[in-house]
C-alpha cells in the first residue's frame, strides 16, 4: 500500500488550514471583525479556537510568508508612472513609544486598471524619512496632499508633485459651513472646483477610456481656462480675508499649492486628487474602530502586509476570500518569482486555482 506525502502547508499540525487562514483574514482585514469577535463566533460553533493562536497565524502570515509577494508589488510599482501617497494614523500599545503615542499606516497606490497595486507600509514616523524610503529610486509622478514632507521629498528625489484638489475642496467647505448661511466666497471657490470636477469626470470614465493625450488636450481647452480664473479670484480674495479664519485658510492653502494643484494640466496620466488613495485607506480607518490598536510592531508590520494583499485584490476586482483561499494553498510551494508572479491578483483570477496546482 501506497501512503500519499502529506501535502505542504503554511503552518504544519494545526487547524490553519487555507480556507480557515482566507476566513479569519478576510473577516478582520475586509470586514473589520478583530480576533476576539471572531473567536466568540468560533466558540458558539463549538471551535475553540483562541485570538493568541489566530493572532500568532497572522503576524507569520503578513510578517514572513506574504512578504516575497509584497516585495514584488513594491518592485512594480516603483516602475509605474505616478504614485499616490497618504498616511492615516496607528495606535501600538507595545513599541518604543509610550501606549498612547501616534503611530502610522502609510499608503501608496498605483497601476492601471486590471493591474492596480495598493500598499500599506507602517512606521512609528510620520517624518519625511518614510517616503523618502517608500519612493527611493522612483523616477515619475507623486500624488500628494499637501503635508510637507512629501515636497521636500519630492525635491529631494527629483520627483514631479501633483496636488490634490479634494484637500482643497474640503477646505472650502468647511468654510462654507462654519459660516451661517453659508459663505458666498466659499461657494464660489466650489462652484470653481466644481467645474472642473465635470469635467475629469468625463476623463475617467472606464466605459470609454481616454488616453493622457487627449485628457491634456481636453485640459487646455476647457480646464487651464477656469484654474487661470480661479486663481486670479483667489489673489483678489487673499488681502480681504483673515489668515487665521476658515476661509482664509482655505485661500491661503490653496495658493500655496498652486504649483503642485496645476500639475494635472501638463500631465494626462494625473488626476486631480489623490481620492484614489484616500479610497484605499477607508477600510482600514473602519476596521481600526473595531480592532483599535495593534498591540506590537511586528503585528502592525504584517497587518500592513495583509491589508496591501486584501485591497491590492479588491483595487483589481478580485473577490479577496477566493483569492486568499488559493493563494495561502500554493503559498507552500512558490520557490521562484515566476511562481509569485503567478500568484498576483490580477494573474489569478481567469484560472482556476487548481488547475494552475495541477500544473505544477
Amino acid at each position: 500500500m501506497r501512503i500519499a506525502p502529506t501535502p505542504l502547508t503554511l503552518f504544519p499540525k494545526s487547524l490553519a488550514t487555507p480556507a480557515l487562514l482566507a476566513h479569519i483574514v478576510t473577516a478582520k482585514f475586509v470586514d473589520g471583525l478583530p480576533l476576539y469577535r471572531q473567536e466568540a463566533q468560533f466558540a458558539r460553533l463549538g471551535v475553540i479556537l483562541g485570538r493568541a493562536t489566530m493572532a500568532g497565524w497572522m503576524i507569520r502570515l503578513g510578517g514572513t510568508h506574504l512578504v516575497p509577494l509584497i516585495n514584488l508589488l513594491n518592485e512594480q510599482m516603483l516602475e509605474h508612472p505616478l504614485i499616490h501617497c497618504d498616511e492615516t494614523r496607528l495606535q501600538v500599545l507595545r513599541s518604543d513609544k509610550a501606549p498612547t503615542a501616534e503611530h502610522w499606516m502609510w499608503v501608496r497606490a498605483s497601476g492601471p486598471p486590471g493591474r492596480r497595486i495598493v500598499l500599506f507600509d507602517y512606521d512609528a514616523s510620520r517624518g519625511g524619512t518614510v517616503p523618502k524610503r517608500l519612493l527611493q529610486g522612483y523616477q515619475g509622478i507623486l500624488l500628494s496632499d499637501g503635508w510637507e514632507p512629501y515636497a521636500t521629498v519630492a525635491q529631494e528625489l527629483g520627483l514631479v508633485h501633483a496636488g490634490c484638489l479634494a484637500h482643497a475642496r474640503r477646505k472650502f467647505d468647511e468654510a462654507r459651513k462654519a459660516t451661517p448661511g453659508g459663505s458666498s466666497h466659499a461657494k464660489s471657490a466650489l462652484d470653481f472646483i466644481r467645474e472642473l470636477y465635470l469635467i475629469e469626470h468625463t476623463l475617467w470614465d472606464r466605459e470609454h477610456p481616454v488616453t493622457p493625450a487627449r485628457r491634456l488636450e481636453v485640459r487646455s481647452m476647457r480646464s487651464a481656462p477656469i484654474m487661470t480664473r480661479f486663481h486670479a479670484w483667489l489673489e483678489a480674495l487673499s488681502s480681504q480675508v483673515l489668515p487665521e479664519g476658515r476661509l482664509g485658510k482655505a485661500v491661503h492653502y490653496t495658493l500655496g499649492q498652486w504649483p503642485k494643484l496645476t500639475t494635472f494640466l501638463s500631465h494626462g496620466e494625473v488626476p486631480i486628487d489623490n481620492n484614489r488613495c484616500e479610497n484605499a485607506i477607508r477600510p482600514f480607518v473602519l476596521g481600526r474602530k473595531g480592532w483599535l490598536f495593534s498591540d506590537t510592531v511586528h503585528g502592525a508590520v504584517a497587518s500592513a502586509n495583509l491589508y496591501s494583499l486584501v485591497e491590492t485584490a479588491k483595487a483589481n476586482g478580485v473577490e479577496p476570500h477566493a483569492y486568499l483561499s488559493r493563494l495561502f494553498e500554493r503559498l507552500p510551494h512558490l520557490t521562484t518569482v515566476e511562481d509569485y508572479e503567478a500568484m498576483l491578483p490580477w494573474n489569478t483570477r481567469a484560472t482556476p486555482f487548481r488547475d494552475s496546482l495541477s500544473a505544477n
